[in-house]
């Protein structure tokens, strides 16, 4: 058994894909659009392995803003070395992106930082 995506609603499809295809190399399908219910959506994969997809809808609301809420709480994405870690964190600093944390080795032994997506999502970039 494997996971074979997962799925995140996001207010700006087209900002959000354009996202993770530059910083995180996503490769992504053709658009779906459902004309009855205005759900679009595009998946994005990684090797044919793992899969984002990317969705949006008339009528989506904002996140809660209560600091932790339940639900997902990151999206973690590995790198070739701890080198390649410290290079995507600064490449999305010098974008404007924010970074939350790191890099830096966590407690658990992970080598990581965490920045934040377009829309404020968490994303892990491990090594």
């Amino acid at each position: 058994m494997r996971i074979d995506h997962m799925a995140v609603y996001v207010k700006d499809l087209e900002k959000m894909k354009e996202f993770y295809q530059k910083y995180f190399g996503g490769v992504s399908g053709e658009r779906y659009h459902n004309e009855k219910t205005g759900l679009m959506t595009y998946f994005l994969s990684w090797d044919g392995e793992s899969r984002l997809e990317l969705m949006t809808r008339p009528g989506l609301k904002g996140k809660d803003t209560e600091p932790l809420i339940c639900g997902y709480a990151h999206l973690a994405f590995c790198v070739e070395s701890r080198k390649q870690v410290d290079v995507r964190t600064a490449e999305l600093a010098e974008a404007g992106y924010h970074i939350v944390s790191g890099p830096r080795v966590t407690g658990d032994g992970y080598y990581e930082s965490c920045v934040l997506d377009p829309e404020g999502n968490q994303i892990e970039i491990v090594g």
